[in-house]
């Protein structure tokens, strides 16, 4: 019986001790990394930007895993989340660049652009104010998508040439895989 619990309490010891050591080595090398990235921010001879210097070290770490082991940071996580799902936050419709502005191709029908009176062939001049002659469309795309439940305003001419404004509530779209039958 003592040779058993004698087995017993140095297996959980060694356990213990591994999970102690493993855990000890991460918050040193943690502290190492704070302390490194705060001093190069601090006293680097050039400017840098931590937010991409942070995401390369993050690349670079994964790189060391698997090909298949990815970071995916806030700012892609809806365009992630239509990729993998086929639903975002947003007003639901195609749009596409012609010449320096971006233009509904498609609202989807009963989606809140379709909702809200845009159609196709409507000129995007402004999005929550902002002008967008000679913005690209992922930049676009980005300033239409969201949370769902948030407001977004639109500024459009129309086919007629009049400029309207649409105030649009996005919601959830998912786009089917198979749109027509």
């Amino acid at each position: 019986k003592k040779i058993k619990l004698f087995i017993i309490s140095s297996s959980l010891i060694l356990l213990f001790g591994g999970f102690m050591s493993s855990y000890f080595e991460i918050t040193k090398n943690l502290k190492i990394f704070n302390n490194l990235f705060r001093e190069i921010n601090t006293y680097y001879v050039d400017e840098i930007n931590p937010g991409e210097l942070m995401e390369t070290a993050i690349d670079d770490m994964l790189k060391e895993l698997d090909p298949y082991t990815k970071y995916i940071p806030e700012s892609d996580v809806e365009d992630f989340r239509f990729q993998t799902t086929g639903e975002y936050g947003g007003i639901g419709s195609l749009i596409r660049k012609i010449d320096n502005y971006v233009w509904i191709a498609e609202p989807y029908f009963n989606f809140p652009a379709d909702k809200a009176g845009l159609r196709m062939g409507y000129k995007l001049l402004e999005i929550d104010g902002k002008k967008l002659e000679g913005v690209d469309t992922d930049d676009v795309s980005s300033m239409l998508k969201g949370s769902p439940g948030t407001e977004v305003s639109v500024l459009a001419e129309t086919t007629e040439g009049d400029i309207k404004e649409f105030s649009i509530t996005r919601e959830k779209i998912q786009v089917p895989s198979v749109p027509y039958a």
